[in-house]
């Protein structure tokens, strides 16, 4: 494709050199150029871009992107300066991969928790429905069936659009996404055609990145704001913010509710840790997930599949059959007669979630012991209120490592500890080993009871000092039960 053509979408300040240029491939990291590619140097939250121009042009790039031109300019290599490359990147992107978005029926999913549930549950029904479909999740990315593992949340617009043409090519009607709010804020999302957007809930998460709460809320409504008319949004009223993320959009906005008057509505009538009985738009259907907030999204998931033309009762059907995502309140079964349950949750609300629905089920006959940690590097302000959360609802708490990054586990430990006053902690135990805490909260459990392992859920490693570590939650607990996983 020529220089010129990648550039329609944008507004270049200035070009130095031939844009007739061949362009064969589009990339922001130095290290994947080869011959004949764009790069675009982003000045990313960690390292400057423009500092890889050279090795860029040493690899064999034909043409730069970039914010800042450098003192040096060489001779055959084509300079195109931009106000904002963050803004570029995702258009040019688009253009390359022949604007994929637009021949799928691409479904974004955000808000600070259920964005992998809803997303994954979408896919999943869609795909026993008959369609080919493709799925990009912190979990895993698929292309209809085929998994591409995931490094982040919602990849780089290049890495996007790549996937999401490689979807076109292999057939896919649908896609369903995560959109985190780093990659609407960083605009990973720019130049993509939606055909409707999900918004789950917000609490706090990611200060460390935004700041301040309202950049959050803002990030996420931004994604909302930039629907087209042709598409919808819907929203869940039953969170305080969920009105105010559609106010601007153009798309037709629907709601969905647990608790009130919407246009999709739910109750649960029976609820085991096998699973509920719902009423949902006056149909009742059995389904194998448990707690309020599950009902929330499966709501979600169900009125998606309306607006995407599915019938109601095709929906409740298959909505039957699904599974609970891997590590969202995951059952593993003890010879001894209790349960563990493995979460990702590692948000107060998130943990105040789970811990409600395992006390709908356990209804007072049994005891709750938790084990729990919080992320290092991340923001500090929710690891006391995630102490909170957990001495509120649990009969025991195991404070324990997560992902320590390149933080010390101990420093962790008290940032949690000093959310806690001299009674609370007299329900606290401190266990800096993660699997060691597991296997204490085992030792402790009796018949009956209920372990809640949160923070890491699908996750199959431990971040320390850089280096990631195998750990899977799941595999310590099977390994203690003597279990096959």
């Amino acid at each position: 494709m020529k220089l010129n053509e990648l550039l329609k979408n944008i507004k270049p300040t200035h070009i130095t050199g031939d844009t007739e240029v061949e362009i064969t491939g589009v990339n922001i990291d130095s290290r994947r150029i080869k011959n004949g590619h764009l790069f675009v140097a982003m000045k990313g939250t960690q390292v400057d871009g423009h500092r890889f121009i050279p090795k860029a042009i040493e690899s064999g790039a034909h043409a730069i992107l970039c914010e800042d031109l450098p003192e040096e300019l060489k001779d055959g290599v084509t300079y195109v300066q931009v106000a904002s490359t963050e803004d570029a990147v995702g258009k040019v992107a688009t253009l390359f991969y022949g604007d994929p978005s637009k021949k799928l029926k691409l479904v974004g999913v955000t808000g600070t928790n259920g964005k992998t549930t809803i997303a994954t549950l979408l896919y999943n029904m869609f795909r026993k429905m008959g369609h080919k479909c493709g799925l990009m999740s912190t979990v895993c990315n698929y292309i209809d069936g085929e998994p591409i593992p995931a490094d982040h949340t919602t990849p780089d617009p290049i890495e996007l659009n790549e996937l999401l043409g490689r979807m076109v090519d292999a057939g896919c009607e649908y896609a369903f996404m995560e959109c985190s709010s780093h990659a609407i804020a960083q605009k990973r999302i720019g130049g993509l055609k939606f055909t409707g957007g999900i918004f789950t809930n917000l609490t706090r998460d990611h200060l460390d990145y935004h700041k301040t709460f309202e950049n959050y809320r803002n990030a996420k409504k931004a994604f909302f704001d930039g629907l087209p008319k042709t598409a919808f949004a819907i929203t869940n009223a039953d969170d305080k913010n969920g009105m105010v993320m559609v106010q601007n959009t153009k798309a037709t906005v629907k709601t969905y509710s647990v608790r009130g008057v919407a246009d999709f509505k739910a109750r649960i009538l029976e609820c085991h840790f096998e699973g509920m009985y719902l009423e949902i738009d006056g149909h009742e259907v059995g389904v194998q997930f448990i707690g309020k907030f599950n009902v929330s999204n499966l709501l979600a998931v169900y009125g998606a599949a309306v607006m995407l033309g599915k019938k109601p009762e095709d929906i409740l059907v298959v909505m039957s059959t699904l599974h609970s995502v891997s590590g969202r309140l995951e059952p593993v079964r003890s010879p001894e007669g209790f349960t563990a349950i493995v979460d990702y949750a590692h948000t107060p609300d998130a943990l105040e979630n789970v811990l409600n629905a395992i006390h709908e089920v356990l209804n007072g006959k049994g005891r709750v012991i938790t084990v729990c940690g919080a992320g290092g590097n991340r923001d500090k302000g929710k690891r006391p209120l995630m102490a909170q959360e957990a001495v509120k609802q649990s009969d025991v708490v195991i404070i324990t490592s997560d992902n320590p990054r390149f933080e010390d586990p101990q420093d962790i430990i008290n940032d949690m500890e000093a959310g806690l006053n001299t009674q609370q902690m007299k329900k606290v135990v401190t266990i800096v080993d993660r699997k060691e805490a597991i296997k204490a909260a085992c030792q402790m459990a009796k018949k009956g009871d209920v372990i809640l392992v949160a923070g890491k859920g699908h996750e199959n490693y431990q971040e320390i000092k850089g280096v990631k570590h195998h750990f899977d939650d799941k595999e310590v607990l099977h390994e203690i039960f003597g279990t096959k996983a």
